[in-house]
């Protein structure tokens, strides 16, 4: 049984540990994911991409799907076209604490091209991560022969997945002051918030910085990075933020529900994490 949770961006199906989703779970509730045809607003010049049919040669390669959403959308005739995400992963990785993962996103309504990405998958948290610059971005727009291209694209984003292993071997060892644990949190909050150059963040470093379990309470960079990459994503940090006419108003951070706007926040995080390293590899 999947745990299915509505959300402001949609519908997320989350597969339990050691379990795949199936098909009947995603049809009955994400549609998009099997449009059959174009959206009615695209023109012939536009090629369908049946997700699908990619997930289905995805899934000879031993690559299944662990987690699946939608976009949400008003218009009830767009329901079944509209972009979706699915996080996958193979056999071997089922089960393990830290998972590399393929993250296909897709549309069947123009809303964008197909795309593979690498991620990262930490179970204690159940807290999935798109991994940044180490990774080659597979993006193939609505024409030609994409499902082919997506299939050969997954191999390289998988031979750059053992590297991230070991970069996330590394993480763990590297051992970060409270300064260089407070930069790394500011820098989150300016990306998160887009803050402007002297501009104030409405929650604090040590904000970000805390543990939501035991087991993230360290000082390496890859506990560091999970704490500031769940409060930055999951929200419900209480603060204070100057509005537009200069009065200081609390404000309680909000969940990053959109597909845009979680892929984009989680590469850059993975960014700054991996400039971390490299300055304390200097």
């Amino acid at each position: 049984m999947q745990l299915a949770s509505k959300i402001q961006n949609g519908i997320v199906l989350q597969a339990p540990r050691g379990e795949w989703l199936s098909e009947d779970e995603m049809r009955a509730r994400l549609p998009s994911i099997f449009a059959e045809e174009p959206h009615t607003s695209r023109s012939d010049r536009y090629t369908y991409v049946s997700t699908m049919e990619i997930l289905r040669g995805l899934a000879k390669e031993g690559f299944k799907p662990t987690f699946a959403t939608q976009a949400r959308t008003r218009n009830e005739d767009m329901r079944g076209h509209t972009k979706h995400l699915i996080r996958l992963r193979r056999d071997f990785a089922i089960d393990k604490p830290d998972v590399p993962e393929i993250v296909m996103l897709n549309s069947h309504g123009g809303q964008s091209s197909a795309q593979l990405f690498g991620g990262w998958y930490k179970f204690m948290c159940m807290n999935g991560m798109v991994v940044g610059e180490t990774i080659d971005e597979v993006r193939v727009h609505h024409k030609g022969n994409v499902v082919d291209d997506i299939i050969e694209g997954s191999f390289k984003i998988v031979d750059d997945l053992k590297e991230v292993g070991d970069s996330v071997t590394e993480w763990k060892q590297l051992q970060l002051t409270g300064p260089e644990q407070n930069v790394l949190a500011e820098s989150a909050a300016t990306i998160r918030f887009d803050l402007k150059e002297g501009e104030a963040s409405p929650v604090q470093p040590w904000q970000m910085l805390r543990p939501r379990r035991y087991n993230d309470d360290g000082a390496d960079l890859w506990s560091t990075f999970n704490r500031v990459q769940e409060n930055t994503i999951r929200g419900g940090l209480h603060g204070r933020r100057v509005d537009a006419n200069g009065r200081r108003r609390n404000v309680t951070t909000r969940n990053v529900n959109g597909i845009d706007q979680n892929v984009s926040l989680n590469r850059a995080l993975w960014t700054l994490a991996q400039k971390m390293a490299e300055l304390k590899a200097a």
